[in-house]
């Protein structure tokens, strides 16, 4: 009986450790995932034709009569 309370203890100490390593692995996919997205939005963001439009909407916005 003893046996098996020692064999429990050591099973869920390796299923916690497990665990951790995966929820590592699973942070480090999810920030190179975002750094891709962020790249991807820049290069949209600072394309010749959004660039036009973001600045004709600010232009549009500061000279706005009231």
């Amino acid at each position: 009986m003893r046996m098996r309370e020692r064999f429990r203890s050591l099973h869920a100490v390796l299923a916690a450790r497990a665990e951790a390593g995966m929820t590592t692995a699973e942070y480090a996919v999810g920030t190179l995932a975002a750094c891709g997205f962020a790249a991807l939005l820049y290069k949209v963001v600072t394309s010749g034709s959004v660039a036009g439009a973001l600045e004709a909407l600010i232009t549009k916005a500061l000279d706005a009569k009231f």
